[in-house]
């Protein structure tokens, strides 16, 4: 049975994502870095926060980290939303994996970030988590 944490998030090597969910304080499952290791099994819906990997025309922009946890049905029918992280010196590949996440498996990209976000980002998101989640459970079936 997974934990009921409203967050499911990846971080590479660098820490700028595990960093910027520190800084949120809530509740949060680690996508592993080795692909040997289990993945999290969230209980209950959830946003994903990833940061970026893409060469300069995009290619290679989700990590293959979160490619293997969102080909788990069960993951992919939880995922409510993401928040994508990046480095705005790439340009038009800024936080595009929230973009590639979100087309294809039909959830709203809810904000972007950059390396390990600011304090604003920081208060802007932990906001904006608690009116999604608001709002997504007061919504009638």
């Amino acid at each position: 049975m997974g934990v009921a944490a409203r967050l499911v998030y990846f971080s590479s090597g660098s820490g700028n994502t595990a960093r910027f969910v520190e800084r949120l304080g809530l509740p949060a499952l680690r996508i592993p870095l080795r692909s040997t290791d289990p993945l999290p099994d969230p209980a209950v819906e959830f946003v994903l926060i990833t940061p970026t990997f893409a060469d300069g025309e995009g290619r290679g922009a989700v990590p293959k980290q979160v490619i293997r946890f969102l080909n788990q049905p069960e993951h992919r029918a939880r995922l409510r939303g993401v928040i994508a992280g990046g480095n705005r010196n790439f340009g038009t590949t800024f936080a595009l994996a929230g973009e590639v996440i979100a087309r294809k498996c039909n959830v709203p990209v809810l904000t972007r970030f950059e390396l390990a976000g600011t304090d604003t980002d920081i208060a802007r998101v932990r906001a904006g988590l608690e009116t999604f989640w608001n709002q997504t459970c007061s919504t009638p079936a």
